[in-house]
């Protein structure tokens, strides 16, 4: 009945004017950087383009940002559907607990990540320090391209996790149960029955891993592995805007590869199957209960407990030598407050028509403004910083490393996450009660507010959540486009390990993680309220 009242509804009008012109000014706004780019791209004199793009160097990086991408999707997933698997499906002792503590790394910055490691495994790191007293001289170093591997899988695999664990937990297990009743043992029944229904959820989380590898500007510049957002970054510094823009169209050509693949071999949304009691019946692991705790421990242990024990070792340590230039300041964490909070509530707003003309009305327009939108995600935070820089240091001098410029590229890069939550609020709106209201009477704006409007209120404040947490996060776009002397909690970071003065990066650091990791638990925990986590 509810469906049939939402159908009625998708179907009884067109879209107002006025929301379609809201629509379009946010799609708009997302997809013009990019285009800026391409425009800077074409005055470039086509030999100089063929020469920058046919390089070496270029085919040097290329292959790494490629063997980057694919280490990290296969890692992803290798870490991530195992324990999704063992967490809802398995007895695993704990499960709510193991849970919380293998998604909590998707709060950590990888950068992060890649400077604790670097002080932990590289020459004269703290355990090269704390084992050469009993004969061990080396230990192995995480630098290049398998350092960033490593690291960079480490703080992707949650999204492989938490979207294959979402597909299981609506997974109907009688599915399973028919299966071996047809005499499929656990091995062949996971593959012939729950691998093909969990496959587009291990997808999308791989996509993310994906897309977040290609992207990714700080740990390949910490491991000293050319890829395409270091030597971008690089050339910005060295004022070469040919390789920059060539460089930014190649690596935006790559990421356009991926997601036409990624369509391609998707199998689409399989058959939802409602979830039943049925699903309380877990995999007994038997003697090996107990014994599978070790892979979510080693994994927690490498990704979490091994970064804050390094942050803990520069605060307890003094240092030998110190830079009152790099000394941690509050300001530091109220810019990063400031300016996340700005882009949440912007992101949120401007999300707010193009997710409910997506979700209310089937409109053509309404699809294509949302997936334009998208580009913004999937374009690399150094190649928006970059089309930006051209733009305002270029035609708009009066906004080029200001605040406004630097939100705007905040809520451009992550207004898809605002989009997606609101959206999925608008399909869940009890089209019933809207009809009721339109039935009594009210105008559509007044059954908007009364009705509609109470009812998307969680997932905008989702969505601004969400952009608020990956804009704490953001490093490219903040180093590239903010006011000159404004720093924030994750440039001070970037400055401390560039300088190699690690220590000035614990306190930053941890009030990243701390208010990150907060943030991560409160949505784990509205989630098992949900699902029953």
């Amino acid at each position: 009945m509810l469906q049939g009242a939402r159908q009625r509804l998708l179907g009884e009008q067109a879209p107002p004017a006025v929301l379609l012109l809201a629509g379009g000014i946010v799609a708009a706004a997302v997809v013009f950087p990019l285009t800026w780019l391409f425009v800077t791209a074409a005055e470039i004199d086509p030999g100089t383009a063929w020469d920058l793009t046919t390089s070496e160097h270029v085919r040097e990086v290329a292959e790494n940002s490629l063997l980057l991408m694919a280490g990290v999707t296969a890692g992803s997933i290798l870490l991530g559907v195992p324990l999704a698997y063992l967490t809802v499906r398995t007895d695993l002792p704990f499960p709510r607990f193991w849970t919380v503590v293998v998604a909590l790394p998707l709060s950590i910055p990888s950068y992060v990540g890649a400077f604790t490691f670097l002080s932990a495994f590289g020459p004269r790191g703290e355990f090269q320090d704390a084992l050469a007293p009993i004969g061990i001289e080396s230990v192995p170093e995480f630098t290049g391209l398998r350092g960033a591997i490593l690291v960079i899988t480490l703080y992707t695999y949650p999204y492989v996790f938490l979207t294959t664990r979402a597909a299981l937990l609506s997974f109907d297990p009688r599915l399973i149960d028919a299966a071996r009743t047809l005499n499929h043992g656990r091995l062949s029944a996971f593959l012939r029955v729950t691998l093909p229904q969990i496959r587009p959820a291990i997808g999308a989380g791989a996509l993310l891993a994906a897309l977040y590898a290609i992207s990714d500007f700080g740990t390949p510049a910490i491991m000293q592995l050319p890829v395409f957002t270091r030597e971008i970054y690089w050339e910005f510094q060295r004022a070469g805007q040919a390789p920059e823009a060539m460089l930014s169209l190649q690596l935006l050509a790559i990421v356009g590869l991926v997601l036409i693949l990624e369509r391609r071999i998707s199998p689409g949304d399989t058959e939802a199957t409602e979830a039943t009691s049925g699903q309380d019946r877990r995999l007994s692991l038997g003697r090996w209960r107990w014994i599978a705790m070790a892979f979510p421990a080693t994994v927690a242990a490498v990704a979490l407990a091994l970064p804050l024990y390094i942050l803990w070792l520069w605060l307890r340590n003094p240092a030998t030598s110190t830079r009152p230039t790099l000394a941690f300041e509050w300001s530091m964490a109220t810019n990063s407050l400031t300016v996340a909070a700005a882009a949440a509530l912007v992101a949120a707003a401007a999300a707010l028509p193009v997710a409910y003309l997506a979700g209310r009305y089937d409109s053509p327009l309404g699809d294509l403004f949302e997936r334009s939108t998208y580009l913004g995600f999937a374009t690399p935070g150094v190649v928006l910083g970059l089309a930006l820089v051209y733009f305002g240091s270029g035609y708009a001098p009066s906004l080029y490393q200001t605040i406004p410029l630097l939100v705007f590229a905040y809520v451009v890069r992550f207004i898809p996450q605002a989009i997606g939550t609101v959206r999925t609020s608008t399909l869940q709106v009890d089209a019933r009660l809207v009809e009721a209201a339109r039935t009594l009477g009210d105008p559509p704006l007044r059954a908007f507010r009364r009705v509609t409007l109470p009812q998307l209120v969680p997932g905008v404040v989702a969505g601004a959540a969400l952009v608020f947490l990956t804009t704490m996060k953001e490093l490219p776009v903040t180093l590239m486009l903010r006011p000159t002397g404004f720093e924030t909690l994750s440039t001070q970071i970037w400055r401390a390990q560039e300088a190699y003065f690690f220590q000035y990066a614990a306190v930053p650091a941890l009030l990243m993680l701390v208010i990150s990791g907060a943030s991560m638990v409160v949505l784990l925990a509205q989630e098992g309220g949900e699902r029953g986590l």
